[in-house]
Order: C-alpha cells, then sequence, then structure tokens
C-alpha cells in the first residue's frame, strides 16, 4: 500500500478496535504488502486491513477458525471481537492473536515437517471448497501471455517459463484426484512464525487443492527430509513450478517486491540450469497448459 492509502488502513483499523472497547494509543506496521498488517497497543492486537476489492477475509476468518478447533498449528483470531470481520472506509479488517517471536531461532527442519504434517493432517478432515493449484499455473500462464503487463520479459525467457508450466501441469495432471488435497498455498519461512507456542503458520488467504509436494516445494530442501510419503518426482516438479510461478511474478510491470527484477534474473538462470530437457521438447510439440480448474 502506498502512504495515503496505509494512513486510511491504519485509521480504520484503530477504529474497529476501539469500537471493540479495546485501548489504542499506538499502531506499528509489521508488514505491508498487499494487505497491511499493525500491531495496536496496549491492546495488543494484530490487525490485517485490506481494501474490499481485493479481501478473501471472510474465507481465511472461517478457515483459521475451523484449522484452530482441529487442533492444527496456526494462528488464531483474537477472542475479544464480537464480529470476526469488520469493514470500515473500503476496508475490511481482521483481528488476530499477537504471538512475541522467538528471538534468533531458526525452525529446525524437523521441527518445520512436523508443523506442516500436523497441518495436513487436521485440513484433510475439513470439506472446504478452494482453487486448485492448476489454477495457479492458469494465472501465470496468463501473465506470461499479457506482454503489456510483462514488457521487459524477452520470448526466450517467456517461453522456458511457458515451458516449466507446461511440465508441471501434465505432471500434476498424472496425479489428479489420488494425492489432492487442501493445503496452505505458500508455506515458506515467511509465513511461519517460531513462537514461546510452537511454530504457527500464519495468511490462509493462498488456500488451495494439490498435493501435498506442493506445499512441501515453498519450505527449505531439507524440510521434505522429514515429511513422510514424498513423491520425490512430484517434488521436483513442484519446486520448478513455485520457482517459474514467483519468477513470472517478478517480471510483472506492478511488481512492487524490493529488488524483485534482480532476483527474476537469477530465478531464470536457475530454471534454465534444472529444467527437465524433455519440458523443453514438449514445448514444440504444442502441448499447453492446463486449464482454469475449481474443485
Amino acid at each position: 500500500m502506498q502512504a495515503p492509502q496505509v494512513r486510511r488502513a491504519t485509521a480504520a483499523a484503530r477504529w474497529v478496535v476501539s469500537s471493540l472497547g479495546l485501548p489504542v494509543d499506538d499502531a506499528t506496521v509489521v508488514q505491508n504488502s498487499n494487505k497491511l498488517t499493525l500491531r495496536l497497543l496496549p491492546c495488543d492486537v494484530l490487525a490485517r486491513v485490506a481494501p474490499v476489492a481485493q479481501q478473501v477475509a471472510e474465507f481465511e476468518v472461517g478457515l483459521a477458525e475451523r484449522l484452530v478447533a482441529a487442533g492444527c498449528p496456526v494462528a488464531a483470531l483474537d477472542p475479544r471481537g464480537e464480529r470476526r470481520v469488520h469493514e470500515r472506509d473500503g476496508f475490511v479488517v481482521t483481528l488476530w492473536t499477537y504471538y512475541a517471536s522467538v528471538p534468533s531461532r531458526e525452525a529446525a527442519p524437523a521441527d518445520y515437517a512436523d508443523a506442516l504434517t500436523r497441518m495436513h493432517a487436521g485440513m484433510r478432515t475439513l470439506d472446504v471448497p478452494a482453487p486448485h493449484v492448476t489454477e495457479r499455473i492458469a494465472q501465470a500462464g496468463r501473465l506470461l501471455a499479457d506482454r503489456e503487463r510483462t514488457p521487459e520479459l524477452s520470448d526466450a525467457d517467456r517461453e522456458l517459463l511457458n515451458s516449466v508450466l507446461r511440465g508441471a501441469a501434465q505432471v500434476i495432471a498424472g496425479l489428479r484426484g489420488r494425492s489432492d488435497q487442501l493445503l496452505h498455498g505458500e508455506p515458506h519461512p515467511g509465513n511461519l512464525l517460531s513462537t514461546r507456542d510452537g511454530l504457527l503458520f500464519i495468511d490462509l488467504e493462498t488456500c488451495c487443492r494439490g498435493p501435498v509436494e506442493f506445499d512441501l516445494a515453498h519450505a527449505p530442501e531439507e524440510v521434505a527430509g522429514h515429511y513422510p510419503g514424498v513423491d520425490e518426482e512430484l517434488l521436483r516438479a513442484c519446486r520448478l513450478l513455485v520457482l517459474a510461478i514467483v519468477t513470472t511474478w517478478r517480471w510483472d510491470r506492478d511488481d512492487e517486491l524490493p529488488d524483485g527484477r534482480r532476483m527474476g534474473v537469477e530465478w531464470l538462470d536457475r530454471i534454465r540450469a534444472t529444467v527437465p530437457r524433455e519440458w523443453i521438447q514438449g514445448a514444440s510439440s504444442g502441448i499447453r497448459p492446463a486449464p482454469d480448474e475449481r474443485s
């Protein structure tokens, strides 16, 4: 969010929390991206604020409540809110428990895998409509096809990324239905909190359906060695897929990630060094990305 929007979003969060009878003297920005995350004091509430047009708050809040009830290691909502989703001045505001982080503690691979395993186990008990991972592939494919949105991407690199999307889509399609379940969608280290209550996952708005290897592809490589029953071939395909998707985002003209273009160049080099030759050959045979699909 830009500075004027940050000010309005912060004012909306302060108003919502104050309206619940909780004291708010200070608001500190914890994260600013597509949504704003604030720590409000002295009530010590974590507020997440997003424009109404971009929000999936009802989905995220409902899923968080069910996952906490199922014993999953996810961050909980703040119990003091009368309503779970609040709207103010064109923003939706959700209120979450603030967890003090454990300083200088990086999640050990075995602990990371255990938390992910327990979350996946809880997710398997829920019947929640969510897009399939093939929708992520389709979204990236649409961005690559839109030259106005990706004007600085060369034709060769554009086709390289499309080749990875096609190749990964084929691998995942071959297992469709046998291994699909509800997933976090982006359980990378930035979405994992190390707290006094243990490791907790946050940011559930990215949930989707697909194989657990798609989630594992977001975690450090050492984590997969501690996760039971991993399909190594599928994991390799998912790692390349995730890398291709985030690389595609870095070439979006509207991408605001600091130093994002440099990372995009580096990741293209990594993809070129690791993409299976048959995926490149398949590109010339007319294979197309998977269509938009929702479970």
